[in-house]
């Protein structure tokens, strides 16, 4: 039986910065100075107070076990941050593209157009995709003839 209860939002920005040290186990000075780097940056307030959420005091409690215990500096922890990030949007991106193509494969589609920013569209048979600027590519099945 599904709970009633309320999700927690990770992403919620609620966290004063005194409240967001105290979780990640660092000074607030450093949190000013991780976010100055851009490594964690958080959300705001109108009189732009920072607010941090649990996603960003995970973030912190990675950002210093990268720097203590790895001893990687804060420029390298930027870029494996950068790149952590770039993986989560590109496998998002592939999942959103293996679910498009599997709804157009149950349908009987058999040829699909994608544009440069990943948009996967099925085609029926002679039609061409829509003209972008960037173009597209043309996919088919491969095994089956255009016939059938």
């Amino acid at each position: 039986m599904p709970s009633s209860a309320p999700r927690f939002d990770d992403r919620a920005p609620v966290f004063v910065i005194s409240v967001a040290a105290e979780l990640a186990g660092m000074h607030p000075q450093t949190l000013r100075q991780y976010d100055k780097l851009g490594l964690v940056s958080p959300g705001r307030t109108a009189g732009r107070g920072r607010r941090y959420s649990a996603r960003d005091v995970a973030k912190l409690r990675e950002v210093q076990s990268l720097s203590q215990e790895e001893g990687i500096n804060l420029a390298g922890i930027k870029r494996i941050l950068e790149l952590q990030e770039d993986v989560a949007a590109l496998r998002s991106q592939l999942q959103e593209v293996h679910e498009t193509l599997a709804q157009a494969s149950s349908q009987r589609g058999r040829v699909f157009s994608a544009d440069r920013n990943g948009q996967v569209s099925a085609l029926r048979r002679g039609e061409r995709p829509a003209r972008t600027a960037g173009g597209a590519l043309v996919l088919w099945r491969p095994g089956r003839s255009a016939r059938s």
